[in-house]
């Protein structure tokens, strides 16, 4: 599993971004982006013209979010944004201008983070990590094994040491749970079985969350608000959802489940590669699960040294490479992929292996 922060790092990060963020209700007649010196900004314009804050700095996220809004296809956006950021500024201003509509700008460190719905519903990682910390450390011995927060979501992974399996002599796996947030508009929030396994510090995070909230709730108007009030005073709608978040967070140590994942690991462990050309096997399941060409050379080394040639092998090399990828989030990504790839059916792995006969 990628190395991220320390539960404590992740606190004191979470406490210094609630304090420094705000969240703007704004027509997008009158916002306004610039060329500034080797960098894009965005101008938030007053009925006469002038500044109504500083100008912002637009995350990669806030500038893929209003090529979508404005319709701009994302190539050509990413195009102009790199070769011709002049035209780029053109085309954003006249299409602001010609299909006004009230937006949220979520704002961090003097920099547009995201580009929202003005009925976007807040619910940020501060709420979320105050709400689940207490519940995890509830379960005796809990690791957190990994933690982060990136510009696109937060991470909490943690592991239950008492719940334990070997899939083979040596191999030990156990069951924890990774909880996710995004403030920007990527996903939803959502709780995910994770297994760690011991031996080389793999996580995989297992398909299908098992709570989601759809960040959506009342429509704001830019005319009764410009700077939206911090989230401290919450929603009854906000409570019943924290308490379900905690209850799932409590549920996630099932028994029955993490047995029925370790027979999985187990099964995949029996189900060999067909050798006479791996790396064939190795390109086909990455195309299939979304492993990038360049990710492949780094699953398959790993696939070699691991010397287990087998499905389980498989699944095990894509979630070890996910420690040597720069981004957390993809990271994170791969994880999930592997899941995907252990619990394949067994036809789709046996069409995969034919390719290589």
């Amino acid at each position: 599993m990628k190395a991220g922060l320390t539960i404590e790092e992740l606190a004191a990060e979470i406490m210094r971004q609630k304090d420094a963020k705000t969240d703007y209700i704004v027509n997008s007649s009158r916002l306004c982006m610039e060329n500034y010196g080797t960098d894009l900004v965005l101008r938030v314009l007053g009925d006469d013209d002038t500044d109504r804050i500083e100008p912002l700095d637009i995350a990669d996220t806030a500038h893929r979010q209003i090529g979508t809004r404005l319709g701009i296809p994302a190539k050509y956006y990413g195009k102009m944004l790199s070769e011709h950021p002049d035209l780029l500024v053109t085309n954003v201003n006249a299409w602001f201008s010609r299909e006004p509509t009230e937006r949220m700008l979520r704002v961090l460190d003097g920099k547009v983070r995201a580009y929202l719905s003005n009925s976007y519903m807040r619910m940020d990682h501060y709420e979320i990590f105050a709400s689940v910390l207490p519940v995890i450390g509830e379960i005796p011995d809990v690791q957190f094994v990994s933690c982060h927060i990136t510009d696109s979501r937060m991470y909490i992974k943690a592991v239950y040491p008492n719940m334990a399996s070997e899939i083979s002599p040596g191999d030990t796996v156990k069951m924890g749970v990774v909880i996710s947030n995004s403030e920007v508009g990527l996903g939803s929030v959502s709780v995910q079985p994770l297994i760690y396994r011991e031996l080389n510090g793999n996580g995989i995070v297992v398909g299908g969350a098992t709570t989601k909230r759809i960040h959506r709730g009342r429509v704001n108007s830019a005319e009764e608000h410009f700077m939206l009030a911090s989230q401290e005073v919450l929603t009854e709608a906000d409570r019943t959802f924290l308490t379900e978040l905690q209850e799932t967070v409590r549920s996630a140590t099932d028994e029955e489940q993490f047995s029925q994942i370790v027979a999985l690991m187990q099964t995949a462990r029996n189900q060999p590669m067909n050798t006479t050309d791996i790396p064939a096997v190795v390109h086909t399941a990455s195309r299939v699960f979304g492993v990038t060409d360049t990710e492949q050379t780094g699953v398959l080394q790993h696939l070699m040294e691991s010397n287990d040639l087998s499905l389980y092998g498989l699944a095990n090399a894509v979630t070890r490479h996910s420690q040597d990828i720069e981004s957390y989030d993809r990271a994170t990504d791969l994880e999930g992929i592997g899941y995907n790839i252990l619990s394949m059916p067994q036809r789709q792995w046996n069409r995969i292996n034919q390719i290589a006969a």
